[in-house]
């Protein structure tokens, strides 16, 4: 799925690389804008984290005159006279001014190298707002985004990722060089797709899936859980023996009654006594008031 993604499959969507202090995103992102730039579209990248100079590292050939880079890097919040671009002017108006430089490109792809840095001066619903007027606008043929995911409560990361079409969440692998891509990708329909994938990351940007560490890694926790007792430690049984269920079996409840119980209580046998009532005369007796001796 990660190949895919690369391909620009996801035409028109929203994509988030989660990564952490453990492992960078970076490179990712650069093989992202790499990818873009080799389908010839045109990449307007909102630079926080990192420099011109740093990110088109690695970035060779013509492509690179369609790489637009928005200087946020110097001056992110505007305490200069001149700054290039500030945090402040991430909403729809300025950053479709932006994209009109390149009206004439076949499509363009906005990539933000930092949304973190967005969301720790920008209110989180103002930024989800921008995120989505740009998605449904047309403006732009998919966004890619850089999200440091340790620096925000779960709630602000969860609210950002519900408006991406895909996320992939950066690991690090058992090698230096391999890395863990935990992708959920949501399909127009809604259904929801997710995958894990051990990619590395060539000198050219190129990226190799290597394998899905996800299925065996299902299936030994699966037999664990299987061979797990929970009643291993209890102070009592709770299972019976073979002889404890045969004696079970035969016990006769109290509550059900044998045929011989049943025929003894309905048939009365020789010796059974009744009890037999005959009025006298002197029994003032009332058919229409049986109480009517009581002196109420």
């Amino acid at each position: 799925m990660l190949t895919e993604l690369l391909h620009g499959a996801d035409s028109g969507g929203f994509l988030i690389i989660q990564d952490s202090t453990s492992c960078s995103g970076q490179h990712l992102l650069k093989s992202f804008i790499n990818a873009a730039l080799n389908r010839e579209e045109a990449v307007h990248v909102l630079g926080f984290d990192a420099s011109v100079e740093e990110l088109s590292n690695g970035l060779k050939g013509s492509a690179i005159g369609r790489l637009h880079f928005h200087n946020a890097y110097s001056d992110p919040l505007g305490w200069t006279d001149q700054p290039a671009f500030t945090v402040h002017q991430f909403c729809l108006e300025e950053l479709t001014h932006l994209l009109k430089q390149t009206a004439n490109s076949k499509s363009t792809v906005l990539v933000i190298d930092s949304l973190s840095w967005i969301l720790r001066h920008l209110s989180p619903p103002a930024v989800c707002k921008t995120l989505h007027q740009l998605r449904k606008g047309g403006a732009v043929r998919a966004i890619i985004g850089l999200l440091h995911a340790d620096m925000h409560q779960s709630g602000t990361v969860g609210s950002v990722c519900h408006l991406a079409s895909s996320v992939i969440q950066v690991a690090p692998g058992m090698k230096g060089e391999e890395a863990v891509a935990k992708i959920t990708k949501r399909s127009k329909s809604g259904k929801v797709i997710q995958e894990e994938e051990l990619f590395s990351i060539k000198e050219d940007l190129t990226v190799i899936v290597q394998s899905k560490p996800s299925q065996p890694g299902l299936k030994q926790t699966d037999s664990e859980e299987k061979e797990a007792d929970p009643t291993a430690n209890l102070t009592f049984n709770l299972r019976l023996s073979d002889t404890e269920r045969e004696a079970k079996e035969k016990l006769a409840l109290p509550f059900v009654f044998s045929k011989e119980k049943k025929s003894a209580l309905l048939h009365s046998g020789p010796g059974s006594g009744r009890i037999l009532y005959e009025p006298d005369a002197n029994d003032d007796y009332d058919q229409e008031d049986p109480d009517d001796d009581l002196d109420v």
